[in-house]
């Protein structure tokens, strides 16, 4: 499959990645991730083993494209959801998780 990473194509195959990704250590994950076998890479480690490219050069989100295309699973840091201050009524916290602000 061709994918432009960082504004250069490359062709990249599953088994390609694979291959390449075969016998190393993942990174703690502490981001994006993509699951390769049964681990869990860090989204800037695939990127960079698989282009040869500085991870400064891409970002998580290209890599996670590519990766999904291929057919791996790909994962994303949920956004925290904040929770509404203790002292409003429920309805002021129905309406605060469906996005109105609360009262002052």
């Amino acid at each position: 499959m061709r994918c432009v990473i960082a504004r250069f194509p490359f062709d990249l195959t599953k088994a390609g990645v694979l291959e390449t990704m075969k016998g190393v250590r993942p990174e703690p994950v502490t981001g994006e991730s993509v699951i390769i076998g049964r681990r869990h890479y860090p989204a800037k480690q695939v990127g960079q083993l698989v282009t040869g490219q500085d991870r400064r050069d891409f970002s998580a989100g290209e890599v996670l494209r590519a990766m999904t295309r291929l057919g791996f699973t790909c994962r994303v840091v949920p956004v925290p959801v904040a929770e509404p201050p203790a002292d409003v009524t429920p309805y002021q916290r129905a309406s605060a998780l469906l996005g109105s602000a609360l009262p002052a």
